[in-house]
């Protein structure tokens, strides 16, 4: 598909998956040595990452007989990729059914409603194991339901083989080859670990650098490669960290991870939008504060270009990271976040 899609009428939304832009950050990086970009994901039609990896599956799946019209679709999701899911569902002919965590957002679930996904909300503070867990109830209603498929994102090595088709390749065009960094956030590790694959297939040298949460249990295991269950305690950000290993994670393929907290990403993701005119969701803000962080550490230089993958859209956290009521019921705001109540003004 052409990145140039002005002159091309579309057969449907599926068409538009992929060829996301990059964007250059002017404000936040500002200070910063090196070249800073934001690969904006919310570019593709269901406004997340997440698009890439359920067309591929989805696909994979129908061209080897596994998925047939009419049968049910079953994942796990924190809400992007089930919003992805249903989106593909719908164009293809398939029901969907998803298993999410008490941890996303409203909007998120709201969203997954009107796109005729039928949503089990499940505890979001469980053991990976416990059977009110999103992946054991998504596991039971695949035994149940004839003729279902389970996606299962965390261990399916199509998650990280989307990337390292997709996403990869454009990276590496869109900066000429001249990336030398690239920071993502890391939940199911399908994103970062294929695209990595790719860019250190085409030049061993680029950086590769994983965003993990406190509460998260992956920095820690690409360091030692042990699971360390005390690692593990609640923590706001969606999408991003894990309280288990998933194998479509490629530890090999990172260089190395950073954690970041939930009130620095949430200040992060409202700057992003307050300077740079880029509303990203919780993980776009995380990713950003991961490079300030690095930037403090003074790893980069000015030859850098720096690639950062915003993965979704600010409309997904209306009531969590950009609602006032929602931070302050966190402590996240601070006297600049004080809300600025001069800027809505009624007229009666």
């Amino acid at each position: 598909m052409p990145l140039d899609r002005q002159s091309k009428i579309f057969n449907n939304v599926l068409e538009l998956v992929g060829n996301t832009p990059l964007v250059k950050l002017n404000h936040v990086t500002k200070n910063f040595p090196g070249t800073y970009i934001a690969k904006l994901e919310a570019f593709n039609p269901g406004q997340s990452s997440k698009d890439r990896i359920a067309l591929h599956i989805i696909e994979e799946a129908e061209r080897k007989g596994i998925l047939k019209h009419g049968d049910t679709i079953i994942e796990t999701t924190s809400g992007n990729t089930g919003f992805s899911i249903a989106m593909v569902s719908i164009i293809k002919g398939y029901e969907c059914i998803l298993a999410v965590s008490s941890k996303s957002s409203p909007d998120k679930i709201d969203m997954l409603k009107s796109m005729g996904a039928k949503v089990y909300v499940c505890p979001a503070n469980v053991k990976a194991d416990d059977p009110r867990s999103y992946y054991e109830v998504a596991k039971r209603l695949h035994k149940e339901i004839e003729g279902s498929v389970y996606i299962n994102q965390y261990f399916n090595e199509l998650n990280t083989e989307a990337h390292y088709k997709s996403t990869g390749p454009e990276i590496w065009q869109q900066t000429h080859g001249k990336i030398t960094h690239l920071v993502a956030c890391s939940g199911t590790g399908g994103t970062i670990s294929g695209t990595a694959q790719y860019l250190k297939s085409q030049n061993p040298e680029v950086k590769i650098i994983g965003v993990d949460a406190y509460g998260s249990v992956l920095k820690k295991y690409h360091e030692t490669r042990e699971f360390d269950a005390n690692e593990i305690y609640p923590y706001r950000i969606e999408g991003l960290g894990k309280n288990l290993i998933p194998t479509a994670t490629d530890f090999d393929a990172i260089d190395t991870f950073i954690k970041v907290t939930d009130e620095d990403s949430a200040h992060t993701a409202r700057e992003l939008a307050h300077t740079e005119g880029i509303f990203g969701g919780y993980t776009s803000g995380a990713v950003v504060q991961a490079v300030k962080q690095l930037q403090e550490q003074s790893i980069f230089s000015d030859d850098d270009v720096v690639v950062m993958i915003f993965p979704d859209h600010g409309s997904r956290y209306m009531s969590k990271v950009f609602n006032d009521k929602w931070m302050e019921d966190q402590g996240f705001m601070d006297e600049t976040l004080k809300p600025n109540t001069k800027s809505i003004e009624y007229v009666k």
